[in-house]
């Protein structure tokens, strides 16, 4: 890590002129002060937004909200894509490349716990059921963060090269049940083709794992693939008392469960990359001395490699319906019908060159290379299009024990707002960084 700096900064300082370098050092020493000045409107957003949430594909208040904001800031604003989503220009006083940043918009159907004075009390219905809403996974904070992004380079226009094209991406999520959305709906809809046409995006994510003032990344494969499973046991109703008049699908599906688990045991290389297959929700049978006609399982499939993800899906098809016919039925298998999320790849060359930025922003030893993660992120349907970078933002206060302090997606998930402004200057100093080595 050090050579690599070292070799960055000699080349830099081989190609780069004394004043040239010192005016890109003023222009990190602006952001940093810019930053720290608007931290209190940093802190107003991020509470007016966790006090309001929505659910995916339903961020009409939340949408109209950061629009506002954008617009006072002068950028041109793009509203209602892929249903809630904005897309804002900043275009700056110097010539340069596209560079992309993304923040992602919606709430989860959680009921919160944490006793603060912008508490969301916000109630609506998820799957047919009254839920709360809760931003409990930062998302309030990451449009918080984007919009102070947006302020701060607004005030460095004149000198800021290139142009920024802000994505605030709604069902992050995912989309309700039969609707589309978030990021992959965005793609098809033109927001990584269309003028201005970014050549790399750069996202984040505040994450309760790590400390105010760390930020967390990993080269390649950082986030797993997920790919919904969802299976239908046929079977033969009968009287619980005569199994053998029927056919049992409460049995077969236990079996099938079990089957699947030895794919990730037994099957498949994890010592190259982690696979895992889970199922989340099994339904069947009304009373008990009735066995049903069917059973209906749902469930994910994660890998962090996409060959293996492929081979993955072709086992567990070959798996359920392999047992289903041992026991003289069938089984509907369908893979990927809803969330269906490809791995999030960190560029490798856009990591490493990067990395410089990162350790100035927040110090070398702040930041962390870190294992990959089987949790599931859509922005990489943006990556897929351009060479992307996700990097995870700490949250938790430092010195809090990592036992007391909730993860994300629980109701009593929360922040130390001081990551707010280190959300603010890691996304602006990416951005210039790269604008400044990519000169047109």
């Amino acid at each position: 890590m050090k050579l690599g700096c070292w070799i960055s900064t000699g080349l830099l300082l081989a190609s780069t002129s004394l004043p040239a370098l010192a005016a890109e050092a003023d222009l990190h020493a602006q952001i940093d002060a810019l930053t720290a000045g608007i931290n209190g409107t940093l802190v107003d957003d991020r509470r007016w937004l966790h006090q309001h949430p929505e659910l995916s594909n339903r961020e009409v208040n939340t949408a109209a909200y950061v629009a506002r904001r954008l617009k006072k800031l002068g950028l041109k604003v793009q509203t209602g894509v892929a249903h809630n989503g904005i897309v804002a220009v900043l275009e700056g006083g110097r010539p340069g490349p596209v560079v992309a940043l993304r923040a992602d918009m919606d709430g989860l159907p959680v009921v919160e716990e944490v006793d603060v004075p912008f508490k969301s009390k916000v109630k609506s219905t998820y799957d047919g059921k009254d839920v709360g809403v809760m931003h409990a996974c930062g998302h309030d904070g990451h449009m918080a963060i984007l919009i102070g992004v947006a302020e701060v380079a607004s005030r460095l226009k004149a000198q800021w090269p290139g142009t920024l094209k802000l994505i605030f991406q709604p069902a992050e999520e995912g989309a309700p049940e039969g609707e589309e959305g978030g990021a992959e709906l965005m793609v098809k809809e033109g927001v990584m083709s269309s003028a201005p046409k970014p050549e790399v995006i750069f996202g984040l994510h505040l994450f309760s794992q790590w400390d105010v003032g760390q930020l967390a990344v990993r080269s390649g494969g950082a986030m797993a693939s997920s790919d919904d499973l969802n299976i239908v046991v046929h079977g033969k109703q009968t009287h619980g008392a005569r199994p053998w008049a029927g056919i049992d699908p409460i049995v077969v599906s236990a079996q099938i469960i079990e089957g699947l688990q030895t794919i990730t045991s037994r099957q498949m290389d994890i010592s190259a990359a982690p696979v895992v297959v889970t199922i989340g929700k099994i339904e069947g049978g009304v009373r008990s001395n009735i066995i049903p006609d069917s059973v209906t399982m749902r469930g994910t499939l994660r890998a962090l490699d996409t060959t293996m993800q492929q081979d993955l899906q072709q086992r567990v098809i070959r798996t359920v319906t392999k047992i289903a016919e041992s026991a003289g039925t069938t089984a509907d298998v369908s893979i990927g019908s809803d969330h269906a999320y490809p791995v999030t790849y960190n560029d490798p060359a856009l990591t490493k060159a990067m990395l410089p930025t990162m350790q100035r922003v927040v110090g070398e030893s702040n930041v962390l290379d870190v294992p990959p993660m089987l949790g599931a992120e859509d922005f990489s349907f943006f990556a897929r299009e351009v060479p992307g970078l996700f990097v995870f933002v700490g949250v938790r206060t430092p010195g809090q024990p990592a036992g007391d302090w909730a993860a994300n997606h629980s109701p009593r998930f929360h922040i130390d707002e001081g990551a707010l402004g280190v959300g603010v200057r890691a996304l602006s100093n990416l951005a210039l960084d790269y604008a400044l080595a990519h000169p047109k």
